[in-house]
């Protein structure tokens, strides 16, 4: 039989927990299963584990198992009504200190804090991959100010992006080290780090990793513009690399 090369990762997610629906699924051609630890609990993740090793050795298949740890939340929060319409033009501001859920017409609360030290005046902000772009008028104190230079509609929980990358957020949160722990204790065979900036997060993340008692492989995700240049030791630093279609794409 000839070896297939190019390898099928599958997430997982509610729509899989039936056992019948995940079975057709791994038989279907899934080599390696991701975990997204951005949503669920420790105990579904054990729990959708247990039910592939338990079918994997069943179809007599090996499968992997890849814990993909959500790394920095780079994202607006919410707004009253869902989601608004901007047009090219309209000014809009980014407001660290806004409660989480009263965003309107004029302004929405951002999670990632640090964003108003990350950026400064005629710096570009790309909105939910891009499609909406805002350029930095002013700065000040934890407001952001900007024009909309391409509009469209905003909704809840949409990521930022800073055009050419440059944003301070470390690539591995508290919640990040404390769901490593977990993938190790869950014995997953790879770890997904998001946003890492250089080889540094990627030893940062296999330090904690040994000091877990684990040995897993590291996949790092190249999701930033400075990750690229410095792509030859992230890469020599991994066991594998992943190229983020969204955040890296924009």
């Amino acid at each position: 039989m000839q070896l297939r090369r190019t390898k099928i990762v599958a997430t997982l997610g509610p729509a899989t927990d039936d056992l019948e629906i995940l079975e057709k699924t791994l038989a279907a051609g899934v080599d390696t299963v991701r975990l997204n630890f951005s949503h669920g609990t420790a105990a579904d993740h054990k729990k959708r584990i247990e039910a592939v090793r338990k079918i994997s050795k069943k179809l007599d298949k090996e499968i992997g198992v890849l814990a993909d740890l959500q790394g920095p939340k780079i994202r607006i929060s919410k707004f009253k009504n869902l989601k608004i319409k901007l047009n090219a033009g309209d000014s809009f501001i980014l407001d660290a200190d806004l409660d989480s859920e009263q965003g309107d017409q004029t302004q929405v609360g951002i999670d990632y804090k640090n964003l108003p030290n990350d950026v400064t005046k005629g710096d570009t902000l790309l909105l939910d991959d891009g499609r909406l772009v805002f350029e930095v008028t002013e700065v000040k104190g934890k407001k952001i100010h900007c024009t909309v230079t391409t509009g469209g509609i905003l909704s809840n929980n949409k990521g930022i992006n800073r055009l050419g990358g440059g944003l301070s957020a470390k690539a591995l949160t508290d919640k990040d080290k404390e769901d490593l722990k977990i993938a190790v204790a869950l014995d997953v065979d790879y770890i997904a780090i998001s946003f890492p900036r250089s080889a540094q997060d990627v030893e940062e993340a296999k330090l904690l990793i040994k000091q877990a008692g684990g040995n897993q492989g590291i996949i790092s995700k190249i999701e930033r513009a400075e990750a690229v240049t410095e792509l030859d030791a992230i890469i020599e630093a991994s066991s594998w690399a992943m190229v983020a279609r969204g955040d890296l794409g924009v």
